[in-house]
């Protein structure tokens, strides 16, 4: 593919400058910070790519789904000493 960009002149000579410094051509430089750029972009996590409403979104569906379910509160009744510790002579 060909792609035909206007640079301002003060962009063109870093990138020539970059590209001689590297020892490649502009266009195989250009290609190169294209290629990274692109790797860098799908390598982002969510909470770094992530919109505010994303974010919103994603914490709206976590909330409303099945696994967030809160457990029932404990009552006294049930959490009692007896409860919590048998004796050895009953486990016998």
């Amino acid at each position: 593919m060909t792609i035909q960009l206007q640079l301002k002149p003060e962009i063109e000579a870093r990138l020539i400058t970059e590209a001689a410094a590297k020892g490649v051509s502009v266009e195989v430089y250009l290609e190169s910070l294209i290629e990274d750029s692109l790797t860098i972009q799908e390598n982002k996590s969510f909470s770094q790519a992530a919109t505010q409403d994303e974010w919103e979104a994603a914490l709206a569906d976590l909330i409303n789904s099945p696994a967030f379910t809160l457990a029932p509160p404990l009552s006294d009744a049930a959490i009692s000493r007896e409860n919590i510790y048998t004796r050895e002579d009953e486990m016998l």
